[in-house]
């Protein structure tokens, strides 16, 4: 039990020093970041900004992760992610200094402030499938769920840091020091980036181009029904608890009368609760119990916070009420991304967190909106009713309906050590080995099947043809001779002889496993017949 303990711990992962400089750079600052977004509310609600601009502010800064996050993460798996980071804090200590210049001048307005929200947030769209990944590239295994976990749990310290300096601050130095603040902590992250060495495990192979990396993510998703899964609990997930971010501080101002520079307390009071599960619910959980188990108790505790919040009236209580909240959203936001991790080969793990963040990113956007309109024509009372009862349906449709049961436990017995497969590995005249870019190629495999055993050979080539299409090819079939029944061939495309070499260097042992078990169902004594051929269209359509 001690052991478990150790290895749930949220701790473990600030043993790694490089892990452990950045982590602390992060937590400085994030509390920038949310004095930063505490005097944005602020500075809006002096300009005289409506209710519907205010609520808008979380669905612009989720728009760019929808728009730009999948991009990003196909560079993030072209590129050297440590660039990609360091660019961004440029990017955003730029942005956070300009905004300090504009209010300083008197230049600053609602429209401007949102405007600066999508630029902010355009850097963390194109910064986050970078950094996800250097969480993994930079720990151990061991650690992956505690660097994951201690990067949220470095959210909610700055969540509550950065809005209390913020609400302190404001009335003392005014809203452009805040702003400038940021720019300093932006430009911190930047020295600490800049230190870090990189350790890097390369593929001999060439890189693939970003059009390749690109369409290489959409295959993945598309075959790989772990992956889809995930993206849906993402997406729900998401949809409903944007009503928080969007409406708390409306439901602050409006029901709870507060003054805009004490809305920064709802936000600490939410971080403290999730300081809270990051440093004891989390690991006591995982200790004991599923990561659905853990979910489906998360989501339960968010909806009572929603009813909650519109039947509390005291300021008070309302925090402990937030706090709640908190607590609920880490702990299962927390469960959805290490499952995510644990579903991801390192080769498209850029790739498939920029389409986690994007799927999510999105849904909070449309939350938003649907949420922000919502209460501006129903009033904030019947939105958040109205969300915890969408929120207890889904459970119910996710865990009781057979044909929509959706669960995340399959994550924990995932395995990706490499281990190429042999079903393809007839060996060539090393004088006549096509270019990298040479292609398309076919690669062919006879086999003869038992013909009491046909259904069982058909029900394993779906999961075959899965494994190839989503490892990088783009056309799978399987033929039967006409004039040999039980004779089957299995015919593979891939767009150039790099797509090949990267296919067969990403199979995983779980897959060569699923391959074999195909290879047990032959009966002819002899290897299966293959073949590997490289097209020659373009020398037949050729002129001249």
């Amino acid at each position: 039990m001690e052991e478990t303990s150790r290895k749930t711990s949220t701790w473990l992962a600030l043993r790694n020093p490089a892990f452990r400089k950045l982590w602390l750079a992060m937590v400085f600052s994030g509390s920038c970041i949310g004095a930063h977004n505490t005097a944005v509310y602020w500075a809006l609600h002096s300009l005289g900004a409506k209710t519907v601009l205010i609520s808008l502010m979380a669905t612009v800064s989720a728009l760019p992760s929808t728009l730009f996050t999948l991009p990003a993460g196909a560079i993030a798996d072209m590129v050297d992610r440590k660039k990609i980071l360091l660019a961004v804090q440029l990017w955003h200590a730029s942005i956070a200094i300009a905004l300090a210049i504009l209010w300083m001048a008197h230049l600053l307005n609602p429209y401007l402030i949102l405007a600066s929200a999508f630029l902010f947030s355009v850097g963390f769209a194109f910064s986050s499938p970078a950094q996800s990944a250097v969480f993994a590239e930079m720990v151990s295994s061991e650690e992956l769920a505690s660097a994951y976990t201690l990067g949220g749990f470095q959210m909610n310290i700055s969540g509550i840091i950065g809005p209390l300096l913020g609400g302190l601050l404001i009335p003392l130095i005014g809203v452009s020091f805040i702003f400038g603040g940021n720019g300093v902590g932006f430009l911190v992250m930047f020295l600490v980036i800049l230190g870090w060495q990189r350790l890097r495990t390369q593929s001999n192979l060439p890189l693939e181009n970003f059009f390749e990396s690109f369409t290489t993510a959409i295959r993945y998703v598309r075959y790989t029904p772990g992956i889809k899964i995930l993206l849906i609990r993402h997406t729900l997930f998401s949809f409903f608890i944007a009503i928080i971010p969007s409406l708390m501080p409306v439901l602050g101002l409006t029901e709870l009368h507060l003054k805009a520079s004490h809305l920064g307390y709802l936000f600490t009071s939410q971080a403290v609760g999730s300081v809270i599960s990051s440093a004891f619910i989390i690991p006591w959980a995982r200790a004991r119990y599923s990561p659905q188990h853990i979910t489906t108790l998360a989501d339960l505790v968010l909806l009572l916070s929603c009813c909650l919040m519109v039947l509390v009236h005291r300021p008070g209580v309302f925090l402990v009420v937030a706090a709640l909240a908190g607590m609920g959203w880490t702990l299962s936001a927390s469960e959805l991304w290490v499952a995510s991790q644990r579903a991801m080969p390192a080769w498209a793990r850029g790739r498939m967190n920029a389409t986690m963040v994007m799927v999510s990113q999105g849904a909070t956007a449309l939350g938003g909106v649907i949420w922000g309109f919502t209460a501006h024509h129903a009033g904030v009372v019947s939105t958040f009713l109205g969300a915890a009862v969408f929120g207890l349906l889904v459970m119910i449709i996710v865990r009781v309906v057979p044909a929509f049961a959706i669960s995340i436990d399959f994550t924990k017995s995932l395995s990706f050590e490499t281990a190429p497969a042999t079903i393809f590995s007839q060996h060539l005249d090393p004088g006549r080995l096509p270019a990298p870019k040479d292609g398309p190629v076919s690669i062919t495999a006879e086999f003869q099947v038992d013909p009491t055993r046909r259904s069982e050979f058909i029900k394993a080539t779906r999961s075959v043809r899965l494994i190839f299409l989503r490892n990088g090819a783009y056309r799978w079939h399987l033929y039967e001779e006409l004039n040999q029944p039980n004779k089957f061939r299995m015919e593979v495309t891939v767009h150039s002889w790099k797509q090949h070499l990267l296919q067969l260097e990403r199979m995983t042992k779980n897959e060569k496993e699923v391959i074999d078990k195909l290879h047990g169902l032959r009966i002819d004594p002899n290897p299966p017949e293959e073949w590997i051929s490289l097209s020659v269209d373009r020398e037949v359509l050729k002129k001249g």
